[in-house]
């Protein structure tokens, strides 16, 4: 029976699960399986990963219906056998001392049930930099932390299967930020976290991945707080940093909204100055002065037509 049980859900996720699966493969902590969990793809995710599978017998291959990363981890959640479980999702990659790294941390703290990694950004502007800053390695992460600080925790934890045996596992209705709000059930029932801050990993973005639309975040983080209030007792430091996060996020939410809206209308602007070039290199000048084929009028107006895009 493996120690650790390393869940990771794929969504479309060709182009790079396989260097995330190996990256897994390399840890020099071998006393692993890897369950990756196919969420309904529409791409060779699938193939990928039974090919992943064929060449390495410590991977297991799941599919479900697309229900997204939290229902898919909580599949794995059922299927896993390890003492531990620890996060990877299908685009992020590991050092090769990762696993060695954090298991050690909760095999020498039994005080500790969730060790919270770091990783070096890949992409955007942070590329290369921590993911996390670099501090507090080893102390405990409060509830009051974990409420004033949404970066206090982040998806690369390694932690006791007994934290999922107790709270569930993952919300199925929460669909963004599903695990900031299982890790602040998991406080409220009282597991310890602590950090082990030395980047030990790849933590990639995309600007099509679901963290990074800052409205939908922004929607989610307020849900979860929606959801956590009424655990909190009153008049404790713990509800006023929730109230006090909720002005905060609000007004995030509002400010990221006048900004989608305003890109929306700029968008639309150049869609209609491109759609009048082309109008005017197809048919011409209204007078009729203007001769020649219309694919060689589009042809002239292109560099026009890229600098209304730029």
């Amino acid at each position: 029976m493996p120690a650790v049980s390393v869940i990771m859900p794929a969504y479309d996720a060709a182009p790079y699960l396989r260097t995330a699966a190996e990256s897994v493969l390399r840890q020099t902590f071998t006393d692993l399986e890897l369950i990756i969990i196919d969420d309904g793809s529409s791409d060779r995710t699938l193939d990928v990963a039974r090919a992943c599978a064929a060449r390495d017998a410590r991977i297991r291959v799941l599919r479900q219906p697309h229900a997204g990363p939290g229902p898919a981890r909580n599949y794995g959640f059922r299927e896993a056998v390890g003492r531990y479980f620890a996060f990877l999702d299908s685009d992020d990659e590991w050092d090769d001392r990762f696993l060695a790294e954090h298991v050690a941390v909760l095999a020498a703290r039994p005080d500790v049930d969730v060790v919270i990694g770091n990783a070096r950004n890949r992409g955007g502007k942070r590329d290369g930099l921590p993911a996390r800053l670099r501090r507090g390695d080893g102390l405990p992460i409060a509830l009051t932390e974990i409420l004033a600080d949404e970066n206090s925790l982040f998806i690369m934890a390694v932690f006791r299967r007994e934290v999922v045996d107790a709270v569930g596992g993952f919300d199925p209705a929460i669909f963004t930020n599903e695990e900031y709000e299982m890790w602040i059930r998991a406080s409220l029932a009282g597991f310890a976290f602590t950090r082990h801050t030395r980047p030990l990993g790849w933590y990639t973005y995309r600007p099509d991945s679901l963290s990074a639309s800052e409205t939908r975040m922004l929607r989610g983080i307020l849900r979860v707080l929606a959801k956590t209030r009424p655990a909190l007792a009153a008049g404790s430091p713990e509800l006023a940093i929730l109230e006090h996060q909720v002005v905060r996020f609000r007004a995030e939410l509002a400010a990221a909204e006048r900004k989608e809206r305003l890109q929306r209308f700029a968008a639309g602007r150049a869609l209609l100055h491109v759609r009048q070039v082309i109008r005017r290199a197809v048919f011409g000048a209204a007078d009729g002065a203007d001769e020649g084929r219309p694919i060689d009028r589009v042809a002239e107006v292109a560099p026009s037509i890229k600098k209304s895009l730029a």
